[in-house]
């Protein structure tokens, strides 16, 4: 018996610092496969095989269904500005011409904007927050003509007017596959893959888009699935490096304890890091971490000024963040630092005042964005209408961003160099480096190359 095909779109193409593996199509993937034995599912990635071969691969397969993840929507970054929304409306409009399947479209970008980019864009049907069971779900109704109006998360047309249905439900209990091709040419050429082990934040960031999208309610996944995953990268694919893509990875911290100590009884000698904040995090957290594998962390500093970090919603102190960055030192973890540069009540002298305090941090290297991109549904976002920034009818899908008018711009760099810290502006050309120290089979991320 012949299978109907379901395929999925990974429509990213952006890879600044490194092409990013669509894992959010993996889980989608994966839970599609277990539960729906009478379709054939494919994972097509917009990366590695681009605009020259979607007509190919839609005519050949001929899908039922086509999903279409949006990662992001631009590139977050003022002083380029990038907008990748023209590239999506040519997906689209490459899959009408050839394809009568019914197109959902999900990801992170689309659920920044779910409204716009479904008006812009025109799918059957749209999916915000986690994909899973709701495209399951869409499926199910559809193939049996029953009424999907309950689904939660779906965003449909409803005689002529948009619905968007509130999610109160969420997955814990995930397996996840990965396509062999492409998890080749993602270690070969990002030196890592992705992973998650848990979704949603609770913190209160001013800018930060990740409570919209996953939710606030932490959701830790199955801690023996997450090891069954690793246990086949590392003897399967030989894979011994992955990032773990939570928001936040020390929230639940008895949870990461017990991840910890299964992948030490295991054996593998699997390395990763992960985005940490300040909070919960202390010396016999670090070093079972480190047992377990931690080698790097990514640490959303934001800023080295108190009166900053207060004013961008962050719940931690820059002495907080001097003694924590001493204890990774002491333990032997790298690390660096993410800063937001001229953002919301930012002046001359709180950016001085970071620069100042960088240099009581031991080894590490600085990521500064300039200003912060303003995403609806943020207090931001708000923040920017009533200092009339953009007005209350901006959509926001072309970026704007929220950059203090008291900050001398033209001087960052040069201040930033001044404080003697290694300091990489999103503007700066690093690919001819990382593509030597990848050529070179250097696995992870390449900022520890850089550290001082």
């Amino acid at each position: 018996m012949t299978k109907d095909n379901i395929l999925l779109i990974s429509a990213n193409q952006f890879d600044k610092p490194y092409p990013v593996y669509p894992i959010g199509l993996s889980y989608i993937a994966t839970y599609l496969k277990e539960r729906l034995p009478g379709y054939n599912v494919e994972i097509y990635d917009m990366y590695t095989d681009g605009f020259e071969n979607l007509q190919f691969i839609i005519k050949e397969l001929q899908p039922k269904y086509l999903g279409i993840s949006l990662r992001n929507v631009d590139d977050a970054d003022s002083l380029h500005g990038g907008s990748f929304v023209k590239n999506y409306i040519s997906v689209i409009e490459i899959i009408r011409s050839v394809s009568n399947a019914k197109v959902i479209i999900g990801g992170a970008g689309f659920s920044i904007f779910p409204e716009k980019l479904f008006t812009l864009l025109r799918p059957d049907f749209g999916i915000y927050g986690e994909g899973e069971k709701s495209f399951y779900e869409l499926i199910q109704c559809l193939d049996t003509g029953s009424d999907c109006r309950s689904i939660e998360g779906l965003v449909f047309d409803s005689a002529g007017k948009l619905s968007i249905n509130a999610r109160m439900n969420y997955c814990c209990d995930l397996d996840l596959s990965f396509d062999d091709k492409l998890t080749d040419f993602y270690w070969q050429n990002s030196g890592m893959i992705g992973v998650q082990t848990k979704r949603g934040c609770p913190y209160t960031c001013i800018y930060c888009s990740y409570p919209g999208i996953q939710g606030k309610r932490i959701r830790t996944l199955n801690t023996d699935k997450i090891l069954e995953t690793l246990t086949h990268l590392y003897y399967t694919r030989g894979i011994d490096y992955v990032f773990f893509t939570d928001s936040v990875f020390n929230i639940a911290n008895d949870y990461n304890i017990e991840l910890a100590e299964k992948i030490i009884r295991s054996g593998i000698k699997i390395r990763w890091g992960a985005y940490f904040t300040f909070k919960d995090l202390d010396e016999a957290l670090l070093k079972k971490l480190k047992q377990a594998g931690l080698t790097h962390i990514e640490f959303g500093t934001e800023s080295l000024s108190d009166v900053t970090l207060k004013n961008y919603g962050k719940s931690f102190s820059v002495k907080e963040v001097v003694e924590k960055s001493e204890m990774c030192t002491k333990i032997g973890i790298n690390f660096v630092h993410f800063i937001i540069l001229a953002g919301y009540g930012e002046t001359d002298a709180t950016v001085n005042e970071t620069f100042e305090n960088s240099k009581k941090i031991g080894p590490t290297a600085f990521f500064p964005f300039v200003g912060m991109r303003i995403y609806p549904g943020t207090k931001l976002h708000d923040l920017a209408i009533k200092d009339g920034v953009v007005s209350e009818k901006d959509d926001l899908i072309v970026p704007k961003y929220y950059i203090s008018k008291d900050v001398e711009l033209s001087s960052l760099k040069t201040r930033a160099e001044a404080s003697g810290r290694r300091w990489f502006f999103p503007d700066q050309d690093f690919s001819e480096n990382i593509k030597k120290l990848r050529s070179k089979n250097k696995k992870g991320p390449l900022w520890e190359y850089s550290l001082r």
